[in-house]
């Protein structure tokens, strides 16, 4: 009895975090909401320069949870520029997770609060997050030939024009890999090998046309893309075949020891403009990937697994750069609950938020 209750107690790690990500959300909602009112008189720039400090509050608070709680090793390789940039991330994609490694990323640039992600649009229907998402300059794509150019576009320019500062997060691959689901990753596979394309076998074979309209709408604001890729240690089985990397969940139940980031800063008048030429620029780029996974989880030199070649650092967030945030947050979410009209306030953002939210997101792009 006492195992199953050590086993059960280890496998409710995520409920404390889960709680309060998910139950900070409303108080969030309503500080950025009457914020949003406030400054509906003001210039654009105004709004956003506030927003992007209380999306940092947040977003502190949820690498609390995914960076000191975990105790996660964050190994970098590469350069990563201290200063703020205005860049296109371009990333791997094999789960959740990965939206989060953006986050720390950014996070040790100063530059939390203009994270902002191309997203699948079904996720737009996400309570409150969906609709926040999208106010906070986010754009939802829809695949293949449902893909909207003239709406990313429009979104895009709009945010240029207010110079809003842009930390655009892309998966260019449009699903996750999951060594799970073999269909995906042969069908990939097979599209590469019909369009003349090389073969991949630790990523999927990439999409263009979010990356395309992205570069090509911002060229002119843009400092450069990021391309990044990511390994989460301890996704290969005892075959020393490639296992599912961590859902949030297992992540925050301490189920990754060290998460491996490589970097490699691309200036704009490197990458080609046309789209077929980008096409092929950017399945090059994931060659590049592909081979770093490699190394990564098949290289014959058990040495040299687990790890990207080249120097790295374990880059340790300190708790100055989160804890404020949990704390601020958790307190006035503790204070809202203390009150009878502060807990129908809350249910009723819970509520009401999502359903306004869901009206907005399916008139508004």
């Amino acid at each position: 009895m006492l195992l199953s209750l050590v086993l059960h107690t280890y496998s409710m790690r995520y409920v404390l975090p889960a709680a309060v990500m998910m139950g900070t959300a409303p108080t969030y909602v309503l500080a950025w909401g009457a914020w949003r009112l406030l400054s509906a008189l003001l210039p654009a720039r105004f709004y956003r320069e506030v927003d992007d400090r209380l999306y940092t509050i947040y977003q502190s608070m949820v690498l609390f949870f995914f960076e000191n709680y975990t105790g996660v090793q964050v190994i970098i390789y590469g350069e990563l520029p201290k200063i703020k940039e205005n860049v296109i991330y371009l990333s791997n994609h094999q789960c959740t997770v990965d939206w989060i490694i953006a986050d720390m990323l950014a996070i040790r640039q100063n530059a939390l609060g203009h994270v902002r992600y191309v997203l699948k649009d079904g996720l737009k229907w996400l309570p409150l997050y969906g609709w926040y998402f999208s106010q906070h300059g986010g754009v939802y794509v829809k695949r293949s030939a449902k893909f909207n150019e003239k709406e990313m576009r429009e979104k895009l320019r709009a945010q240029v024009k207010t110079e809003t500062p842009m930390y655009l997060v892309i998966f260019p691959e449009g699903t996750r890999y999951n060594p799970e689901i073999p269909k995906v990753i042969a069908d990939s596979q097979s599209f590469a090998e019909r369009e003349g394309l090389a073969v991949l076998k630790h990523v999927l074979t990439p999409r263009v046309k979010a990356t395309h309209v992205a570069i090509d709408t911002m060229k002119d604001y843009l400092d450069a893309v990021y391309d990044v890729t990511v390994a989460y240690e301890g996704t290969v089985d005892h075959k020393g075949q490639r296992k599912v990397a961590p859902s949030m969940t297992e992540f925050l139940c301490k189920d990754c020891p060290r998460v491996h980031i490589f970097i490699d800063r691309i200036d704009l008048k490197d990458i080609p403009e046309e789209q077929m030429c980008m096409r092929r620029w950017l399945h090059e780029r994931f060659e590049i990937k592909d081979k770093l996974l490699i190394e990564f989880y098949d290289a014959k030199d058990s040495k040299r697994r687990n790890k990207f070649p080249g120097k790295s650092v374990h880059s340790k967030l300190s708790l100055k750069n989160t804890l404020p945030s949990l704390l601020f947050l958790g307190g006035l979410t503790a204070s809202m609950l203390l009150t009878e009209s502060g807990r129908k306030l809350y249910v009723k953002t819970w509520i009401y938020g999502t359903l306004i939210g869901c009206l907005w997101v399916s008139i508004k792009p």
